[in-house]
C-alpha cells in the first residue's frame, strides 16, 4: 500500500466523517480534505514539482501541514518534514543537503529561513494560508499528468536530531510507513469513533505515522493545538475535544507527576510518611488520583501512547497503580518508527515489548549474565537507508538485513523487551561491570530538589551532573536570600558553602539508592536546563569530556 492508496481508500469510505481541525476551529470532513490536497497538489505542479522531487516542510502543527503532506506524497514527490525547533543553520544545512527547491513554512517559523538565496530555493510558499512568496506558477497549458506511485518509492525524508549531534537524513519507502501504521493495528484498535490530540511534532516520526497516518487510514479524528501545549493551552482543549488518543514522550508526563500530583502526596509529615512508607497507603492515594487526571484529560482517553525515551520508574508506577490506560512503545525514525509496544490492557512494568507484528527483534553480543545486548531487527518497516550516506547506512545493517538500533535491551521469560539504555552511552566499570547512566539517573531525577541529571565518566570515575529546583531548595534552606539565583551568579562564599553542603548531602541520598559499582564520586550543579532533543532527550555529547 502506498499513502496515496491509503489516502484515496480513507477519503472514499469516510468522505463525511470529521477528519483534521484546529481545536477551536471547524472540523474538515474527509471529502472536503481530499479538495484541499488537491488543489495544493495543483500548486505543486505548478510549482514545477515532478516525481522524485524533495519537499520541505517547516511548520507547528496544523491542518495545513497534514494537507501539504499529502499533495507531496501521493503526486510521488517526496516530503521533507523539518523539526520547528531546529536551528536556522541545520535548517538550511537539511535543505542544501536534500536538495529541496520548494519550502512550505509557517509565518512563525518564516524567520528561521530568512537570508536564504534562490540558487538553493526556488518556490517559498506559507503554509498557512497557501500563498506563494518566493517564485513563480507555470502556465496551466504546460502541466504534465502526475507519474504513477509505488510502494518502493521515496515517500519521505527525515532528518533525526539525536543525542549525538548529527542529523541524518532517513529515507522511509511508501511501504515502509503504510507497513507499520497498519501492523499497529495488532496492538490497538484505531476506528472512525476515535478522537486525538496532537501535541508532538507532526515532522517526527512517531507522531507522523501513529498519531496521524494511522488514524487518517482508519477514519478517525484529529485535532491540534493552535498555540504550544502549556498547561494554560492543553488542559482547556482536553476539557473540550475530550480525546480518546494521544501519544507523548516521558517528559509531559513526567512533569505532571513531580508538579502537580506528588507534592499533594508529600504537602505535610504526616501523609509523607504513609505514602513512602505504607504500600497499600500510596496506592490508594495513586488510584484515586488516577480518578482525577481521567478527568482531566476529558473522561474518554483509553490510549496514552509514551514513547520517545525511557520512562522513569517511579512514574510508571504512579501511572499502573493509578490505573491510567497508559501504554509504551519503543522504535526509532529508522523504523517508521514502531518495533514493539503493547496496549494499555497488556503493559507491563518497565518492559516495551511484545514486538510488532510482522517485525523481527534479536539481542546480538548478550551479556551471559543479564542476557543484555544490542537490540539488532528488521522488517518491512525498516528505512531504506541514509540519504546520501551509503557508508553510514552499512555501518548499520547487516549483510542479511538487520537494523542495529544502537539501544541494549534483554528479553523476559514472556519475551518482552526492557531497554537498558544506548549502547554508546555504556560506560564499563573499573572491574569490567557494564553501568547504565540512565540508571542512575532515574535515581537521581526522584530525589527532592532535583529537576534532571546526566552521568558522565570524568576520569575513570562517575560525575553526576544535576539542575536544581531551587524554588525547592529556598523552601527547605531558610536561610538562603530571596534572590538565590542572583547568588548563584555571584558565586559569594556564603552561597558556595550552602550550595557545597546541598551536593553533598545529595551525593549521600544518591549512593544509598545505588549499587557498590555505581558509586557516584561527585556531583556537580548546572545553572541552566540541559539542551533537549525534540523528544526531550538530553543531547548528551554537549556535555562529555
Amino acid at each position: 500500500m502506498t499513502i496515496k492508496d491509503l489516502f484515496e481508500n480513507s477519503c472514499a469510505k469516510f468522505a463525511e466523517r470529521k477528519a483534521i481541525s484546529f481545536v477551536n476551529g471547524f472540523p474538515m470532513t474527509y471529502s472536503v480534505m481530499h479538495k484541499e490536497v488537491d488543489k495544493a497538489q495543483h500548486l505543486l505542479i505548478r510549482m514545477g514539482v515532478r516525481k522524485g522531487d524533495r519537499v520541505a516542510i517547516l511548520s507547528h502543527n496544523m491542518p495545513n501541514w497534514c494537507i501539504t503532506y499529502f499533495a507531496i506524497t501521493t503526486m510521488g514527490a517526496i516530503a521533507v518534514p523539518i523539526l520547528p525547533d531546529f536551528h536556522s543553520d541545520e535548517i538550511k544545512a537539511i535543505l542544501a543537503h536534500a536538495d529541496c527547491k520548494v519550502i512550505f513554512v509557517s509565518k512563525r517559523l518564516e524567520s528561521s529561513i530568512t537570508g536564504l538565496s534562490s540558487d538553493l530555493l526556488t518556490h517559498l510558499m506559507i503554509i498557512d494560508d497557501f500563498s506563494l512568496i518566493m517564485g513563480s506558477l507555470n502556465d496551466e497549458e504546460t502541466l504534465t499528468a502526475i507519474e504513477p506511485v509505488f510502494e518502493s518509492d521515496t515517500a519521505s525524508i527525515i532528518y533525526t536530531s539525536g543525542t549525538s549531534g548529527k542529523s541524518k537524513g532517513v529515507e522511509l519507502s511508501h511501504k515502509n510507513i503504510t507497513f507499520n501504521a497498519e501492523m499497529c493495528l495488532h496492538i490497538q484498535d484505531v476506528n472512525e469513533r476515535d478522537v486525538f490530540l496532537s501535541i508532538l511534532p507532526l515532522s517526527h516520526a512517531y507522531e507522523n505515522t501513529i498519531a496521524f497516518l494511522l488514524p487518517i487510514m482508519q477514519g478517525a479524528s484529529i485535532y491540534y493545538l493552535e498555540k504550544p501545549p502549556s498547561a494554560s493551552i492543553l488542559i482547556p482543549a482536553l476539557g473540550k475535544i475530550r480525546p480518546t488518543t494521544m501519544l507523548s514522550v516521558p517528559l509531559v508526563i513526567e512533569k505532571i507527576f513531580r508538579n502537580q500530583i506528588l507534592p499533594k502526596f508529600t504537602s505535610s509529615a504526616p501523609v509523607r510518611i504513609l505514602y513512602t512508607r505504607v504500600p497499600l497507603f500510596r496506592k490508594l492515594m495513586h488510584r484515586i488520583a488516577g480518578i482525577k487526571l481521567r478527568k482531566t484529560f476529558g473522561g474518554r482517553l483509553r490510549f496514552f501512547g509514551i514513547g520517545g525515551s525511557k520512562i522513569d520508574a517511579v512514574v510508571e508506577r504512579f501511572l499502573k497503580e493509578a490505573h491510567f490506560p497508559y501504554a509504551i512503545g519503543y522504535g526509532l525514525t529508522e523504523t517508521a518508527p514502531l518495533i514493539a509496544g503493547a496496549n494499555p490492557s497488556q503493559v507491563h512494568y518497565q518492559a516495551v515489548g511484545p514486538v510488532l507484528h510482522g517485525v523481527q527483534i534479536r539481542i546480538d553480543n548478550p551479556d551471559p549474565h543479564t542476557g543484555i545486548g544490542e537490540v539488532v531487527t528488521r522488517g518491512d518497516n525498516l528505512m531504506k537507508g541514509y540519504y546520501k550516506d551509503a557508508e553510514l547506512t552499512q555501518s548499520v545493517l547487516t549483510s542479511d538485513g538487520w537494523f542495529r538500533t544502537g539501544d541494549l535491551g534483554c528479553f523476559d521469560k514472556k519475551n518482552r523487551i526492557h531497554l537498558k539504555g544506548r549502547l554508546k552511552n555504556m560506560i564499563l566499570g573499573a572491574s569490567g561491570e557494564n553501568i547504565y547512566p540512565e540508571d542512575i539517573e532515574s535515581v537521581i531525577n526522584n530525589l527532592n530538589g532535583v529537576v534532571e541529571s546526566l552521568v558522565i565518566e570524568e576520569k575513570g570515575k562517575l560525575v553526576a551532573m544535576v539542575h536544581l529546583n531551587y524554588e525547592e531548595l529556598e523552601k527547605q534552606y531558610k536561610q538562603m536570600r530571596a534572590d538565590t539565583i542572583q547568588y548563584i551568579a555571584e558565586r559569594t562564599e556564603e552561597w558556595n558553602k550552602q550550595l557545597d553542603r546541598i551536593l553533598e548531602e545529595l551525593k549521600r541520598n544518591i549512593n544509598m539508592r545505588l549499587n557498590r559499582f555505581s558509586q557516584i564520586h561527585s556531583v556537580v550543579a548546572v545553572s541552566d536546563p540541559f539542551e533537549k532533543t525534540p523528544t526531550q532527550k538530553i543531547k548528551r555529547y554537549l556535555y562529555a569530556h
